[in-house]
């Protein structure tokens, strides 16, 4: 059932125990959410727990380090910024169809969950923001960072075609409130791994240029992992790096799991719905940003993405 804001607050409000779900490989926005909603809830009251498939990483430890969780034993189950049950990962066999409240910023949300308070906005932060407001919370430093890092991360360092002026001013008013925005963009935009570095090596060897150059592809592989010693968590910031050639208006990302099964990362310029391609290969997302999975073999796999936005570059 789709609830508007005043429902949401209510259940914030009228409940005692809480547990927060953020989605598989965990990024600036589903972390930021969590721990903010985590703080909303902490001065509220509120009993409030945390789970995540996969480990958080150390790049974020001004969020998590010394954060207490509490013991919960039958909490009000939250998703944020999870769009399908099935992005909860090794969380989805127990939790996929006990989800009480999702609060998420994606137009492809599944409605998996009893209750979806959902808007379209650039992060999913913006709307914990807009709750913390009204539940009249102290906007202190440490809930400050969390939304700014939700908000930093789904923007590219306020550089995505999702920015919007409502988010220069919530991140306004958290530098007033002495956000430390410096470090957190050092540690989210500047700081690479050498791990990272060589798995970005060997992915840019396996560029490939598409129609008349408009579209690029990437490819990262297991073996890529292996021989880099990275691993998926550190692959994120490659997935904007086709886009970000002269010229190209569809940048890919073909990313081979540990199970077989191959994720596509999508980021189009202007004019082209990113959202709307990975539909048509099962997925969904943002105009500007987008994913995928497919089952088949790789080169199966690679023709019907590229067949799409074939598709999609004709019809601009």
């Amino acid at each position: 059932m789709v609830i508007d804001r005043d429902n949401c607050l209510r259940i914030l409000q009228e409940n005692e125990e809480f547990l927060i779900l953020s989605h598989e490989h965990p990024d600036g926005d589903t972390l930021g959410c969590a721990f903010a909603l985590g703080e909303i809830l902490k001065q509220l009251g509120k009993k409030r727990a945390f789970l995540c498939s996969d480990e958080v990483t150390a790049d974020f430890s001004y969020m998590t380090d010394g954060i207490q969780w509490d013991e919960v034993e039958n909490p009000v189950v939250v998703a944020v910024d999870v769009a399908d049950a099935k992005l909860l990962g090794g969380l989805y066999e127990v939790y996929g169809d006990k989800v009480d409240l999702c609060i998420d910023h994606h137009l492809s949300n599944t409605f998996y969950a009893k209750n979806t308070f959902m808007e379209d906005r650039a992060a999913a932060c913006e709307i914990i923001y807009e709750l913390a407001v009204s539940l009249n919370v102290e906007m202190n430093l440490y809930l400050c960072n969390c939304i700014y890092t939700g908000l930093s991360t789904d923007t590219g360092c306020f550089r995505y075609q999702n920015m919007t002026a409502s988010v220069f001013r919530i991140a306004a008013e958290l530098m007033e409130k002495g956000v430390d925005f410096k470090k957190i963009n050092k540690l989210m935009f500047e700081t690479k791994s050498k791990s990272f570095l060589e798995l970005e090596m060997l992915a840019r060897e396996t560029l490939e240029y598409h129609f008349d150059g408009k579209a690029a592809l990437i490819t990262i592989t297991q073996d890529m992992y292996k021989k880099s010693g990275s691993d998926e968590h550190e692959c994120h910031p490659i997935t904007a790096l086709p886009r970000q050639i002269e010229g190209v208006l569809i940048g890919a990302v073909i990313k081979e799991k540990n199970d077989g099964t191959f994720g596509i990362s999508v980021r189009t310029e202007d004019g082209i719905d990113a959202a709307a391609i990975c539909a048509k290969l099962g997925g969904g997302g943002h105009k500007g940003a987008a994913g995928a999975r497919f089952d088949c073999d790789y080169e199966e796999g690679k023709k019907k993405l590229l067949k799409v936005i074939k598709n999609s570059l004709e019809g601009i």
